[in-house]
């Protein structure tokens, strides 16, 4: 018999791990005692999860292009409008930047606050120290919410005074909830052999929470980070009644002198602002997603 003969497989001989019983055909298990009979007949792997949906850039304009055509038609139609002399001191002499400003000032002012405060209050309500704790600091954070927001301001401009401090303290106490739950809820859902793991191999209970904890807890952190966003865009309104400015001040202006120019314009103006600012946020929340957790859900 020639070599290229003894090279083919007879046809009563099987593939290792295969074996024929009254014509029939089986394939034993493979176990880990047999590594050569595992690799014979190991499967193909499967195909790598799917990175996690982003957005592209033509979905990433499509709300700034709205938001934009929505403030030129606002435009248009205001310039083209009849204002009369009360209209016209309502916004002029550069009162409807200074109130864009002022809004803007006290959004990114609440916001830190509420980012100094939240997260690592979050944190340490997690860790074994104060983890009883943690009910009753989330039950004082909801009474921000459950108190309303403009009786709130009301008895902390009684308080403090009137000025943009108080329209400040009462923004925080109003958006800390959603920053402070998602901390506690993204690191209590870590899986706890991951954490084990880390300290395993000798990392710090810092170096633990620096380089396990927190990554995987970033995208529910950066969810209320959002939340807490568009709340101060929309609670910063109610600044004007205690003389925190804003574009409260153009809404209320449109609603005590009847003016609807001016109360069109303040509206949509705060609309447009949370809308944006809520887009903003979105795309911080995918780039500062860490890598590593692009293919989950």
């Amino acid at each position: 018999m020639s070599p290229r003969d003894t090279s083919r497989p007879r046809k009563d001989e099987r593939p290792p791990g295969e074996h024929e019983v009254h014509g029939v055909a089986f394939r034993d298990e493979v176990t880990a005692a047999d590594p050569a009979l595992a690799a014979a007949t190991a499967e193909p792997a499967p195909p790598p999860a799917a990175a996690a949906r982003r957005i592209g850039p033509r979905q990433a304009a499509l709300r700034p292009a709205f938001l934009a055509a929505a403030l030129l038609a606002t435009w248009l139609w205001f310039r083209g409008a009849r204002l009369d002399s009360i209209a016209h001191q309502a916004v002029d002499h550069g009162k409807v930047w200074l109130a864009l400003r002022q809004h803007v000032e006290l959004t990114v002012v609440s916001t830190f606050f509420v980012l100094v405060i939240a997260i690592p209050l979050g944190i340490a309500l997690t860790r074994s120290a104060l983890r009883r704790a943690a009910p009753v600091a989330v039950a004082l954070a909801n009474l921000g919410q459950a108190v309303p927001a403009l009786g709130l301001l009301v008895l902390l401009v009684i308080w403090l005074g009137i000025g943009a401090r108080a329209a400040v303290i009462g923004m925080v106490a109003y958006a800390v909830l959603p920053v402070l739950a998602n901390t506690i809820a993204g690191l209590r859902g870590i899986d706890p052999t991951l954490t084990e793991a880390a300290r395993g191999i000798g990392m710090s209970p810092l170096g633990v929470l620096r380089k396990v904890e927190l990554p995987l807890a970033v995208p529910l952190i950066l969810a209320g980070v959002r939340t807490a966003l568009v709340l101060n865009v929309g609670t910063a309104t109610l600044a004007t009644f205690g003389g925190g400015g804003g574009l409260g001040d153009l809404i209320s202006a449109g609603i005590i002198t009847q003016r609807m120019p001016v109360l069109i314009l303040g509206s949509v103006l705060t609309v447009v602002l949370a809308l944006l600012v809520d887009w903003l946020a979105s795309l911080a929340e995918l780039l500062l997603r860490p890598r590593g957790l692009e293919g989950t859900v």
